[in-house]
This record gives structure tokens, C-alpha cells and sequence, in this order.
């Protein structure tokens, strides 16, 4: 009698090659729907769209952590995770081809749902286009994981013939590398599908109110802060790993929920109302004591309160959200935009240029005194009026205060810490910050002995200053800290907190060595 043979283990196969087809047939799946991404317009990226989904389930405290290890290139992080996550994955789908091909193109399609589930998330997807895309990778997915398989399968010990090794590992290779140049292709074109900043040329009126700078606003310190930081050199903190994709002709800004009048503005009408000029300082809540979360810039817009008289605030409208076109969401109190001592704004351009699209085109909200992740909004669609109680912004449910004033805060820029001096005279400098209470004071301290600094005539309270100390240095290590005292004469508080759940405290603490 003649039996069958025994059929041939995975462990009996070779292993390696398997998982080096399973990476190249993710690659090729990630890669393939990048550049459908990119070449449909309105098209998700199953990358972006995940990554936004990680961001969304993070747990508390992952923010704290992911901007104190890659700062503002957090987004890039994560895109990276996301790419090697998905190409670990492959590999063990490779492997699982070599005994159960079914099973391992099922957990291939299974992985693409998950990409359009994702990509459904985003208010801006359509399902049509979410499901081509998410249906174009399955099939390169699973088309590249046979392909490259097949062959492997029908090996009967764990090695390939030399001959088979060179062929297999060529395809591999050429795979790899066209899905690299179409996954760079496709969100090239992803990027290039946002509308430019420069359509809003000629529709915004010249503002009606000039924010000037006044004498002695600024320090000719080399290496301090400038006073307003270039738009380039702005930071950028949001959870948009694209920036969203606003047609300006169709944008719209919606005024609802507790108000006397349901309103719709377009571009056009809301510039119509008149804007104005403003030097703001903005921060950002996760910004750690001395780190370079924070700017000053001028800001051109509409008032945010005459938009809001427009629909008419209802008296129990204790809580103000602002939305933005991808659903991001800040609230903040009603009565704080109503305040007469600050002027928040719908901001359109800044320092002088159409919004650019990292900071929120065509529209953004700038509200002084507050942490961006309460009141900031980018990308602005909705103002929503609503109660304390009602309604959590974005960053609430994960651990940040419901409410979050900017903290009074210094930093030193010169010297950086750890730097090396030279004997005599040196001159230490800074920039501090409450808005919008103003700065009154700056004391720096040197070994423990405070002592007073020059500081800049501010350009309002709402803006930080520059400050600068002359220092005899003399030889050895020397701790150099820095204090401010806000315009209602608090001053800053020594004590350490993590910038979790509201703002970090402390002093900004350096130590030099001077020879």
C-alpha cells in the first residue's frame, strides 16, 4: 500500500524568504494606495488614516510623551510607526502564506477594512472613494504575497537553490522598490491636492485697525528669540497628519447651536465684516519649561464676538466649541471670548501672509490667553455654542483640564545649557510670557541670587518680551534661572509640574561653565 507524503511543515520551508515576501507585499499595498491617494482627488491615505486613528485612541498622558521625544516631528513619528508596524505584520502574513495562502490573503483584505474603517472616520471621506482605495491595496497586497509565495511552496527543504534564491530575490527587491517610489509619488500628489494659500490674494480687505511695534519692543541680543517668529519658523502642534484639503470657493463658516439665529458665512462675507491687525503669543499646553512651544505673531482677522453677535448668543450659552473641517474640536468658557479686556479673533492671515496651510487656511480661531488645545482651532468650519456640561473638546477625554489658561513663563536663550563662556562680561537673554496679563518683571537668577533683568517695552498683554541681563562672568559651573512676574503681579512659580493636565510649572534652569 502507498501512502501519501507527508506534507512539508513551514518550519521544513524557507522561512526568511516568506517574511521577506510578506514585507514586500504590505509595501506594495501601502505604496499602491498612496498613489491612488494621490491621483484621486478626495482620496483617503490608508497611512494618514490610520495614524489619525492611533491619535484618536491614544490613551492619557501619550500626547505628553510622543511631543517631549520628537517635539514637532511627532507626526513623522508616527507615520513611521505606522509604515514598520504594517511591514512587521507582512512578514508574519509571508509566513502564514507558506501553509495556509487563504488565511494569510484573508488577513491581508482584513488589514485593508481596517484602512477604510480608519478612512471613514475622517468627516471629509466619501465611502466610494475610501473603498477603492482600501479595495486597490488588498488586491496589490494579496496579488504581490502569491506571487512571490507560490514559489516558495513548492520548496521541499528550507533552502532554494541558488538559482531560484536570485530570481526571488529580484522580484522581491523590484517590488520593494516600486512601492517606495509610488508610495512617494502618491503623497506628493496628496500634497499638492491642498488648495494654495495664495487664492485668498486680493479677497481680503485691507484691516481697518494696524498693529504697529513700539520703540524698544525688541533687544539687539544675537541668539534671542525674535520678537515675531516667521511663519516658517512657527511651531506646529495638531493631530492632522496632512493638513485637510478646503476648497475656498465652498468653505463655509457655520454659528449654531445656542443662538438666536442659525448663521452661515462664506470667505468672502466673513472678511466683509471688517478685519484688523493684532500681535498675539499662542502656546501650546504640552510645551515643557524652557521648550520652543510658543510664538508671537501678528495676526490679521475678524473679531470672533461681532461673527458671534451676528447669530445672536443665547444667555445660557455658557460654553463656545470651535470644530474644525476634519472634526477636530476646542471648547472654551463663553465668557471669556465675551470679556471686553481681550480681543479674540478669526484669524485669516498672519504676519502679513495669506494663513498658511500648516496653521489652519483658510481660517483659524486666536484667542489670547488661552493653551492652543482649548480655544486654537485651525481649519475652522463651526462655531458651535453649547453649555459647560454638554460637550468635551478633542483633548479633554484624555487626561487635559477642561480649562486652560496660559501659565506665566520664561525661558533663556542665551547661553544654551551646558554651553562654554569666556570670562568677563556676557550678556544672558530670554523671552517671558503671560498672556493676557502682560509681563511686569524679569529676575534672573545666578548661583541663587536674583537679581533684575532689562526687559522690552511689550508690545501689549496679550505678546511676550524679550529680556537681557549683563553678567561679569567669572570662572567655574554657575546655575543660571529665570522668573517672570505677570501684570497682576504673581509671580512664577517655582515648584515642577509635568505639562500634564494644564500647563508645566517651574523655572527655566540652566547650568554654564565659564573659563
Amino acid at each position: 500500500m502507498t501512502r501519501d507524503p507527508a506534507p512539508v511543515r513551514p518550519a521544513d520551508r524557507p522561512i526568511l524568504p516568506a517574511a521577506i515576501a510578506g514585507v514586500a507585499s504590505a509595501a506594495a499595498a501601502l505604496g499602491v494606495s498612496e498613489l491612488v491617494s494621490g491621483v484621486l482627488a478626495g482620496a483617503p491615505s490608508l497611512i494618514l488614516s490610520v495614524g489619525r486613528l492611533v491619535i484618536d485612541l491614544q490613551p492619557p498622558g501619550a500626547k505628553d510623551l510622543v511631543v517631549a521625544l520628537f517635539g514637532q516631528n511627532d507626526k513623522l513619528a508616527l507615520e513611521i510607526l505606522v509604515v514598520l508596524i504594517a511591514l512587521a505584520i507582512g512578514a508574519g502574513v509571508g509566513i502564514l502564506a507558506l501553509s495556509q495562502p487563504s488565511i494569510a490573503a484573508m488577513v491581508v483584505v482584513g488589514f485593508a477594512g481596517l484602512g477604510f474603517v480608519a478612512a471613514l472616520r475622517d468627516p471629509a471621506a466619501t465611502m466610494t472613494l475610501a473603498a477603492i482605495v482600501a479595495g486597490v491595496a488588498a488586491i496589490a497586497g494579496v496579488g504581490v504575497l502569491d506571487r512571490l509565495t507560490a514559489p516558495l511552496r513548492a520548496v521541499d527543504g528550507p533552502t532554494m537553490p541558488d538559482w531560484r534564491r536570485r530570481g526571488f530575490l529580484l522580484r522581491g527587491a523590484g517590488i520593494a522598490a516600486a512601492s517606495v517610489v509610488a508610495g512617494f509619488v502618491g503623497r506628493s500628489l496628496l500634497e499638492r491636492q491642498r488648495e494654495s494659500p495664495g487664492q485668498v490674494v486680493g479677497r481680503i480687505p485691507p484691516p481697518g485697525e494696524i498693529a504697529t511695534l513700539p520703540p524698544g519692543a525688541e533687544l539687539p541680543v544675537d541668539g534671542i528669540s525674535p520678537l515675531v517668529v516667521p511663519n516658517d519658523d512657527f511651531y506646529r502642534i495638531d493631530t492632522a497628519l496632512i493638513v485637510p484639503s478646503v476648497d475656498l470657493t465652498s468653505w463655509q463658516l457655520r454659528i449654531h447651536g445656542l443662538v438666536e439665529r442659525e448663521t452661515t458665512l462664506t470667505f468672502d462675507e466673513l472678511v466683509a465684516l471688517g478685519t484688523f491687525e493684532q500681535y498675539v503669543t499662542i502656546a501650546c499646553v504640552s510645551n515643557e519649561v524652557g521648550g520652543d512651544l510658543v510664538g508671537n505673531a501678528k495676526w490679521t482677522g475678524v473679531r470672533l464676538r461681532e461673527v458671534l453677535d451676528i447669530a445672536g448668543v443665547r444667555p445660557e450659552a455658557t460654553q463656545l466649541v470651535g470644530r474644525a473641517v476634519d472634526g477636530w474640536t476646542a471648547g472654551m468658557p463663553t465668557a471669556w471670548v465675551m470679556d471686553p479686556r481681550r480681543e479674540p479673533m478669526i484669524a485669516v492671515q498672519m504676519n502679513d501672509a495669506p494663513l498658511p496651510l500648516a496653521h489652519g487656511f483658510p481660517a483659524r480661531l486666536i484667542v489670547p490667553g488661552l493653551f492652543g488645545y482649548v480655544s486654537a482651532t485651525k481649519w475652522l468650519g463651526e462655531l458651535e455654542l453649547t453649555t459647560w456640561e454638554a460637550f468635551n473638546g478633542y483633548w479633554v477625554p484624555l487626561g487635559w483640564a477642561k480649562e486652560g489658561p496660559i501659565l506665566t513663563q520664561s525661558r533663556i536663550d542665551v547661553p544654551a545649557n551646558g554651553a562654554r563662556v569666556a570670562a568677563g562680561r556676557f550678556v544672558l537673554a530670554g523671552v517671558a510670557w503671560a498672556p493676557d496679563r502682560g509681563v511686569r518683571s524679569v529676575e534672573v537668577a545666578i548661583d541663587g541670587a536674583w537679581q533684575p533683568a532689562v526687559v522690552s517695552t511689550p508690545i501689549s498683554d496679550a505678546t511676550w518680551v524679550q529680556w537681557r541681563l549683563d553678567w561679569n562672568a567669572t570662572a567655574g559651573d554657575h546655575d543660571i534661572a529665570v522668573r517672570a512676574t505677570d501684570g497682576r503681579g504673581d509671580v512664577q512659580t517655582a515648584d515642577h509640574s509635568a505639562p500634564a493636565p494644564d500647563g508645566a510649572r517651574g523655572h527655566h534652569t540652566i547650568r554654564v561653565s565659564v573659563a
